[in-house]
C-alpha cells in the first residue's frame, strides 16, 4: 500500500499543506526544525491514531486553532480510500471515510498501515516498560483493530478500579458496597486484561523470529535477539514462560487470582498493582538483557530490528499484493555508521513506499539514491519537489481562504 496524497490544515507548523506522493522512495530534505518530521508524523497518525512524539492532541494543533485536519488518500492494491481525520482539542477525534458522515476515529483503524522508526525508538531498548507495552499494543492493534476496543475497556476499568481503591484508602476501610463494586471492576478488568495479554503473547510468537532475522541482516554479529513476556500477574517464583501456553480463559483466572493475592497491598497503596499496565517486554541479546548491557551500536541495531521485525510480521500476516505497510525512517541514517546505513538501505528497498527524512543529502547512503528517489525540499511551512525546481512551494491555503479545493477545510464548530 502507499499514500498518494496528503493534505493538512492547522497541523503543527502547517496552516495548510497539499502534497502529492508516489510509491517508491521519497526523501524529505531540510534543516532541523523546518517541519520534515511533522509530515511523516501526520501520515503515521492516520494509521495509528497516535503520535510517536507526544501523547495528546494539543501539540499537534496549530496554536490559536481548536482543530487540525489530516487527510490521506490510501492506495491499496489499486483501491483508493480517503481518510479525513478531525483532531479536536476539546472533544473526541473523528474521521470521514470516503467523505461519508464522520464516525469515531477508531473506525478507520486497519485502512492504512505504517511502520515508523525514529531516534525516539531507542527508548524501546533503554527506556521504561511503558514504551515497550505501547509498542506491542500498537502493533497488535494495527494487525487486529478489534483489540482497540479491549484496550479502551481496560483503560476505563483500570481508572474506575483505581478510583475505588484510592477512595477506600482515604476512608481507611472497605464497606460492603465497596467490596461489591470492587468485584465488578475486578471482573471487567480481568476480562479486558486477558484479551490484551493474549494478543501480546500471540504477537510475540510471530515477532521474535522476525526481530532476530532483522538483527542478523543489520549486523551479521554472533548474538541473537530473543523476546520474552514478564507479567505482573504471575506469582513470584512461578514460571513466566508458561504463559505462552495460556488461553484467554487461563489469563482471566490468572488475573483474578492475582487480585486476590495482592488485595491487601492494593488497599494499602490505593492503586492496582497487577495487570497488563504493569507488564514488560524483555529483550535479550545473547544471554544478557539488552537494557543496561547493550552497547550504543547494539542498542540502535536492536531498536531498528524491532521495527523491521514489525514490518516483516505485517507481510507474513497479509501477503496479498498491496498490503505491505508504508515504511517511515525519520532522521535515522545520520545516526548510523556506514555499514548499518548500507545494510538498512538494502533492506528498505523491498517496501512499496518508503518515506525518509534527512537534514542533508550526505546523510543518505549511496545505495538508497540508486533508485532515483523523489526528493522533497522542506522549508518552514512549505515544501516542493526538487525535480520541479521552478514549481511554487506546495503549501496549501489558509483554511477557509477559498484556495486549492483539494486542501482539507476545518469544519466550523
Amino acid at each position: 500500500m502507499f499514500v498518494d496524497h496528503l493534505s493538512l490544515a492547522n497541523f503543527r507548523t502547517y496552516p495548510g499543506l497539499d502534497l502529492p506522493l508516489a510509491p517508491g522512495l521519497t526523501v524529505f530534505v531540510g534543516p532541523n526544525g523546518v517541519g520534515k518530521t511533522n509530515i511523516v508524523e501526520a501520515i503515521d497518525w492516520a494509521a495509528t491514531l497516535g503520535s510517536h512524539r507526544v501523547s495528546g492532541n494539543g501539540p499537534l494543533i496549530t496554536t490559536g486553532s481548536d482543530q487540525a485536519i489530516i487527510r490521506v488518500r490510501v492506495n491499496r492494491g489499486g483501491q483508493r480510500t480517503v481518510l479525513e481525520y478531525e483532531l479536536n482539542a476539546a472533544r473526541a477525534n473523528r474521521v470521514r471515510i470516503n467523505r461519508a458522515t464522520p464516525v469515531r476515529a477508531r473506525e478507520a483503524l486497519g485502512t492504512l498501515h505504517t511502520v515508523l522508526f525514529s531516534p525516539e525508538d531507542l527508548t524501546l531498548v533503554k527506556g521504561d516498560p511503558s514504551h515497550r507495552r505501547r509498542f506491542l499494543d500498537d502493533l497488535a492493534t494495527a494487525m487486529r483493530p478489534v483489540l482497540g476496543a479491549a484496550r479502551s475497556d481496560y483503560d476505563r476499568a483500570l481508572k474506575q478500579r483505581n478510583a475505588l481503591l484510592k477512595s477506600a484508602r482515604r476512608s481507611r476501610g472497605f464497606s460492603d458496597s465497596d467490596r461489591a463494586t470492587l468485584a465488578v471492576w475486578n471482573d471487567q478488568l480481568a476480562r479486558a486484561g486477558a484479551a490484551v495479554m493474549g494478543a501480546r503473547l500471540q504477537l510475540l510468537k510471530a515477532l521474535e523470529p522476525e526481530v532476530d532475522r532483522a538483527y542478523q541482516q543489520l549486523t551479521d554479529g554472533p548474538k541473537h535477539v530473543s523476546l520474552g513476556y514478564e507479567s505482573s500477574s504471575v506469582a513470584p517464583g512461578a514460571d513466566q514462560e508458561a504463559l505462552e501456553h495460556f488461553s484467554v480463559t487461563d489469563l482471566y483466572e490468572l488475573m483474578m487470582n492475582a487480585f486476590e493475592r495482592m488485595a491487601r497491598h492494593e488497599r494499602d497503596r490505593g492503586i492496582t498493582l497487577v495487570g497488563p499496565h504493569r507488564d514488560d517486554l524483555v529483550i535479550r541479546l545473547g544471554d544478557t538483557p539488552a537494557r543496561g548491557y547493550a552497547s550504543h551500536g547494539e542498542t540502535w541495531s536492536t531498536a531498528l530490528a524491532l521495527r523491521l521485525g514489525s514490518w516483516y510480521v505485517h507481510l507474513a500476516d497479509d501477503p496479498a499484493r498491496g498490503s505491505a505497510p508504508v515504511l517511515i525512517l525519520d532522521d535515522v541514517f545520520a545516526e548510523l555508521d556506514a555499514r548499518r546505513r548500507r545494510r538498512l538501505a538494502e533492506l528498505v528497498r523491498q517496501a512499496e513506499q518508503v518515506l525518509v527524512t534527512a537534514a542533508v543529502d550526505e546523510d543518505l547512503p549511496a545505495a538508497l539514491l540508486e533508485d532515483s528517489p523523489t526528493v522533497i525540499e522542506v522549508e518552514p511551512g512549505a515544501v516542493w519537489n526538487r525535480a520541479a525546481s521552478s514549481a511554487e512551494p506546495e503549501s496549501g491555503p489558509e483554511p477557509g481562504s477559498g484556495g486549492n479545493q483539494n486542501a482539507p477545510q476545518a469544519e466550523q464548530p
